[in-house]
């Protein structure tokens, strides 16, 4: 009998443009084949991922196939393939069209978001267009019986004797408000099948622990006909209505496309592929097969592959050492990280879709080959503009701009007679070195004319490319240290078609030493097919405490799920003889707190242990009084089949001899920073062999890559890898000790990406560490770095009313206790007149000290207290008129004394002082407070710790001169805005005036002189209100910088430079500038919006937006003492209409201006709190008419439960947001309160003006609707 022929496994990524392919031959049959080709390219082929398996059998089988006809699939083995349709389908909004039926009263729900702007200084706001096309809303209704923060009595409910309870998969007890309307649904569902849908996507309150209404609308669908039915419960069985539904879109949006696709694909193949394994890559890292595959699992496809391929090929376990992934392509750069197991996330956002499943955690910087280099305002700027593939580079011979190839190229980094010859009119012309060198000759000049400089275009090059590098170092140091991880103790795994030109230089920034890159880095998302596993997930809610007593439960739990999961795997076609790997995960997270931790059972099953130790490593604290909660459990089913082996890489490399290396015939010249033109030798690394350790300057070239060996630095070749040995550029470092007498525009730029960087990982850290649902959830929090004098260094863009003012919050403190501070101490502030906002709002400053006991920096960190008492129990109620009535104020207190926390004075200053008042409480849930400054003061800690890491490695003056050189940057910006601005304003005068609700005038002159600075004068805004409207001065700075960022809409630094040039008078005694004794907390939410409105009028910028936030606040509790305290407190902003400008519309449901904080999820909401979320929806009619309309306000219902208080404070209810140019006015907001009335019949509706404070009993309702946005132009 004859012995089977030989086959062949292919693997393919198929990429956005390029499509790698390899084969590699079963039974060591044959040599590994490697095809590269077009992604589209019609004219040639129809799909290609087909037409590189017909060029692998071609060669595999030595015969020729032709390209029309269906292939013979008899010498394939497997098929794997990671894949972009999905990703490109979410880009370019070109998914199946699709119905949402969602819970009644929620149809605008996923078009609202958590109503955050995705760019805080962008006036046009842009968000995100839905997936669906049309909504229905479900009449059904269910919500939590018990609230968490309110809990009811032992014995209060009953299961058995309610109908309308019932015990919810989480554990959680679930009451039916309204049950499922069975025939009015079916209708609905007739209606869109009739309309043409056949993909919609299901997703219904609370369904992730009572998913029964969801199921039974999935069968009537089902029974209509329609063939793609995307269940949220299903998909994802996980908190978040909002998350859990824009995945629930994406996947009805994204799968028919997926599956049109592999139908599609299948059709190349003699026999539809019905005898051939074929898999494709998911975004988790797992495979599934190409019948299971779905759009919501396809995101990442792609890039998965390569995360897989570094893993296997550049991690060993008997090594240990984890590895950075560094994947850089054309546009972008993606970094991930691995340390013997794969780090998952659960929720991210691409393409403006929150996506709520499994994904590898794969962070994206804009920043690759393509990114267009510029000079503005002083700094080097490198994208996030990408030149695409067309026009492309400069290089590439269509008129594009500089990019970081042309740098590359214009420094002999990237050599044209090594790349192919595809530019030019007719496709057969190298990358134009000409053109790219005048460019850079242009624009040196341009560089030297505004600086005063004498760069070389070298120089400036060089400097692009480093200010590229610190744009990607950025990400990676996220990734690492926010979690608690060195990132110098880690290897470089480099791979994509431009990583190998910056591998060296990025791994020097980041103190790492070796890079491993493996032959096949510039296609190993198509390798990592071949090494990835089959893989089947399965998960479900929980509402357990981690404790022996629910042991039994969850092991219970555990089998059940790992049963369901290799049930999976076996009908994917894996073997029931397989070996599968269960790995077991608890999501876990302490009492109070947000912050999830997805553990992996540890070998000992010491779940408690493994939390602790993660959340210490990355938290630096504990909680060892709280409970620890189980949200979710889940399990990972691994089918390990046919498993290539890795060998041990760097074993291998100890015990490698090194092989004398042939001296290369090609020498060129390449620009480095160490020595600048030096002699490169060029070598092909076809013509290296193992043992061969290349000495740099030197260049490698490879079919498909480029990688540069720096002067400081050597390769080391292994049979299957290029180790790269990176040493620390000493000269580089010595020239940047020494002081500078004028700003290198290069260091500078590269100065502010660190700075700014270090101020966004403190707000991570706050952000995870905290325990409020204010800074954990509704992100309201600051942080920033100051320099010695306390003057405003970086401030990452956060919430902007804190943006000018907590730089006089550091000044107060510097100069108030400057002289006697010492190392481990901290101050805490919050009151007006030391540069506060309102008073929930602390700051936390924490001095650095030099060995010399000088203080070289500050860093500092505001975030949002809702309970710190005052009139009532609330800061924030709307009746109050003194600031003693708005809770604790502090002055200047010592929170940390040498290194100890003075957690009974704090306690004092938060519980007791406030109390001293009549009708006032101290804070009622101290321990929140006390966690929440505790994460504030390790955010403060880990910028210090950061910063000092600066200061080591370029030495305190360089880094403190840079510190007072990045203000002069945002300082020039300013007045170079304002010089053009003075251009175009007659008398260069700007007026505007606006009233607030109560009839209080805020009015500003800008003044605009010659050299770029301005007056902005408030003479004429009305006196102190008897109310808590009253705005510090602190917050009309804020204003301004907002107000000029915005109107500059570039990128500039946010610091105190920024205010340098501007003069602020504001009369004394004035609503912008009251007594120390006025209430004030309004001032923040709603004045400093007005005064927005004001100065962005006065320079004609746009209409006015909702010129509100809309603070809405309920407090009470069954343990409530009227006078005495509450069980709970809870308060939010609500969003609105945005201003149209005249290149735009208004945007809807967003905050804008000098908030942006996150609203709550409905189920978290209702899960915490005795209260049910009844309406949240776009509110019709609200935004001004105009050639661009203003944006549309919204309509929130909330319901009380059980007797508890509503506090609103509001602006914008009398005079209408203004329209502009012709432009008419938004509509005005209003604040209801509908009492519940007897049964069947309709209660009283009352008006509670802009502002008020009401008692409400069970049933009643709170009604806000916010006001629309302004129009701009005369309406056609």
């Amino acid at each position: 009998m004859p012995s089977r022929l030989p086959k062949i496994d292919i693997f393919i990524d198929r990429g956005g443009t390029f499509t790698d392919c390899i084969g590699i031959p079963e039974r060591e049959s044959g040599d590994e084949i490697v095809v590269k080709l077009l992604s589209v390219d019609p004219s040639n082929y129809e799909d290609a991922p087909t037409e590189g398996i017909r060029r692998i059998l071609e060669i595999f089988t030595g015969t020729p196939i032709p390209r029309k006809g269906r292939l013979d699939t008899s010498r394939i083995g497997i098929i794997r393939m990671g894949t972009t349709v999905a990703t490109n389908a979410l880009l370019e909004r070109k998914g199946e069209p699709s119905a949402l039926l969602i819970t009644q009263g929620f149809k605008d729900l996923l078009a609202i978001g958590y109503q955050a702007r995705p760019k805080l200084f962008d006036l046009a706001i842009s968000k995100p267009d839905v997936l669906y096309s049309e909504v229905v809303e479900v009449e059904e209704r269910v919500t939590m019986e018990d609230s968490t923060k309110d809990p009811l009595p032992a014995g209060s409910f009953d299961v058995a004797s309610d109908p309308a309870l019932r015990v919810g998969k989480s554990g959680d007890v679930v009451r039916i408000l309204t049950p499922l309307n069975v025939e009015k649904t079916a209708q609905s569902l007739k209606e869109l099948y009739a309309k043409g849908y056949r993909s919609i996507c299901i997703c219904l309150a609370h369904s992730y622990s009572f998913p029964d209404h969801e199921e039974a609308v999935r069968d009537l669908a089902a029974k209509e006909g329609f063939t793609s039915i995307s269940v949220s419960s299903t998909l994802i069985p996980m908190i978040k209505l909002v998350s859990r539904g824009m995945s629930a879109t994406a996947d009805a949006y994204l799968t028919p496309e997926i599956k049109k696709y592999i139908q599609g694909f299948r059709k190349g193949f003699a026999d539809d592929l019905q005898k051939t394994r074929c898999e494709l890559m998911q975004s988790d890292g797992g495979l599934s097969s190409i019948d299971r595959f779905s759009g919501l699992r396809a995101i990442l496809s792609g890039p998965a592959g390569g995360v897989v391929g570094y893993a296997r090929t550049s991690y060993h376990d008997d090594d240990g050492v984890p590895v950075i992934g560094f994947d850089m392509g054309g546009t972008s750069t993606d970094v991930s990280r691995y340390g013997g197991a794969f780090e998952h996330v659960f929720e991210t956002t691409t393409a403006g879709v929150t996506i709520q499943s499994p994904q590898l955690d794969i962070n994206t910087v804009a920043a690759g080959g393509g990114s267009i280099l510029a000079f503005k305002n002083g700094l080097f700027a490198v994208g996030p503009e990408s030149a695409g593939a067309h026009p492309g580079p400069a290089c590439y011979r269509k008129g594009g701009p500089l990019t970081v190839t042309d740098a590359n190229l214009f420094l002999h980094r990237l050599l044209p007679e090594y790349f192919p010859s595809i530019f030019g009119p007719t496709e057969d012309l190298p990358l134009d070195y000409e053109v790219t060198k005048k460019k850079f000759i242009a624009l040196t000049q341009q560089i030297n004319d505004e600086t005063g400089g004498n760069m070389t275009p070298e120089e400036v090059a060089l400097g692009f490319l480093g200010v590229a590098n610190e744009a990607m170092c950025r990400p990676i140091r996220a990734l690492t240290e926010a979690k608690g991880f060195d990132v110098s103790a880690h290897r470089l795994a480099v791979f994509g078609g431009a990583g190998g030109q910056h591998a060296c230089s990025i791994a020097d920034k980041l103190g790492i030493h070796t890079v491993v890159m493996h032959r096949y880095s510039s296609i190993l998302s198509a390798y990592g097919m071949a090494l990835a596993s089959l893989v089947q997930e399965v998960q479900e809610p929980a509402s357990l405490i981690l404790c022996p007593e629910t042991t039994s439960e969850v092991s219970a739990r555990f089998q059940k799920l790992q049963s369901r999961a290799a049930e999976e795997l076996f009908n994917q076609g894996v073997s029931r003889d397989q070996d599968i790997e269960m790995q077991l995960f608890l999501n876990l997270r302490y009492d109070g707190s947000d912050t999830q931790m997805m553990i992996r059972q540890p070998e000992d099953g010491d779940f408690k242990t493994a939390f602790e130790t993660k959340h210490k490593r990355e938290f630096t604290f504990l909680f060892p009084n709280k409970n620890i909660h189980i949200d979710d459990i889940r399990v990972r089913a691994v089918a390990r089949e046919n498993e290539r082996q890795m060998g041990n890489i760097f074993e291998d490399l100890a015990n490698q001899q090194e092989v004398p290396l042939q001296s290369s015939n090609e020498l060129v010249k390449t620009y480095f920073s160490d020595g600048g033109w030096r002699d490169t030798q060029v070598f092909k690394l076809s013509d290296l062999t193992p043992g061969n350790h290349v000495r740099g300057p030197a260049i490698i070239i490879d079919k498909t890559q480029t990688i540069v060996v720096t002067p400081t630095s050597s390769a080391r070749v292994l049979e299957h890898h290029v180790i790269l040995q990176v040493g620390v550029e000493r000269s580089l470092k010595t020239a940047l000790t020494t002081t500078p007498t004028i700003p290198d525009p290069i260091q500078l730029s590269i100065f502010s990406h660190r700075f700014m960087s270090i101020a966004e990982q403190m707000g991570n850290t706050l952000q995870k560490t905290a325990v409020s649902i204010n800074i954990k959830e509704r992100l309201d929090f600051s942080c920033a770095i100051f320099g010695p004098d306390g003057g405003l260094v970086a401030n990452a863009p956060h919430i902007p009313v804190h943006l000018g003012s907590m730089q006089y919050a550091v000044k107060y403190q510097h100069d108030k206790h400057g002289a006697t501070l010492k190392p481990g101490d901290v101050l805490v502030s919050n009151h007006p007149i030391a540069g506060g906002t309102h008073l929930p709002d602390i700051t936390v400053i924490t001095p650095v000290f030099s060995p010399k006991g000088e203080i070289i920096f500050y860093t500092a960190s505001r975030g949002h207290h809702r309970d710190i008492g005052g009139f009532g129990g609330i800061s924030g109620n709307a009746n109050a008129t003194e600031i003693w009535q708005e809770g604790a104020s502090i002055i200047s207190f010592k929170l940390v004394s040498n290194g100890v926390m003075d957690e009974e004075g704090i306690t004092k200053i938060l519980v007791e002082e406030p109390a001293q008042y009549p009708d006032c409480v101290g804070s009622m849930n101290i321990k929140d407070n006390l966690s929440d400054l505790k994460a504030q003061v390790a955010a403060n800690a880990k910028g210090a710790l950061l910063i000092e890491d600066l200061f080591e490695y370029y030495g305190q003056e360089v880094v403190q001169y840079y510190m007072h050189a990045i203000r002069k940057t945002a300082e020039m910006a300013v007045r170079n805005f304002l010089k053009q601005t003075a251009k175009s304003a007659p008398g260069r005068t700007l007026k505007a005036v606006d009233y607030l609700d109560n009839g209080t005038p805020i009015q500003v002159e800008i003044s605009i002189h010659e050299d770029g600075s301005a007056d902005f004068d408030f003479t004429g805004t009305g006196p102190e209100n008897l109310t808590n409207l009253n705005a510090p001065k602190s917050v009309c700075l804020s204003a301004i910088i907002y107000c000029l960022r915005c109107l500059i809409n570039d990128d500039i630094p946010l610091n105190q430079g920024c205010l340098a040039s501007i003069r602020v008078i504001n009369p004394e005694g004035t609503i912008l500038n009251p007594s120390t004794d006025a209430a004030v907390y309004a001032g923040n939410t709603q004045t400093s919006q007005r005064v927005v409105d004001v100065i962005l009028r006065a320079f004609g910028a746009c209409a006015a937006s909702q010129g509100c936030m809309n603070s809405m606040s309920f407090f009470g509790g069954r343990d409530a003492t009227p006078g005495k305290g509450y069980s709970f407190a809870y308060g939010e902003t609500v969003c609105g209409g945005a201003g149209a400008g005249p290149t735009w519309d208004g945007a809807s449901a967003v905050h804008s201006h000098m908030t942006n904080t996150r609203i709550s999820d409905l189920e978290i909401l209702e899960k915490r709190y005795p209260i049910i979320l009844r309406e949240f929806t776009l509110r019709q009619g609200s935004g001004g008419r105009g050639l661009h309309p203003g944006g549309l306000g919204v309509t929130r219902v909330v319901e009380a439960r059980e007797p508890m208080t509503f506090s609103m404070i509001s602006e914008r209810r009398v005079t209408r947001p203004y329209g502009l140019n012709g432009g008419f006015d938004g509509q005005v907001g209003q604040n209801l309160v509908r009492r519940a009335g007897a049964e069947g019949k309709g209660g009283r509706v009352l008006s509670l003006g802009p502002r008020g404070v009401v008692k409400m009993q069970k049933g009643d309702q709170f009604i806000v609707h916010t006001p629309g946005g302004g129009g701009w132009g005369t309406p056609v």
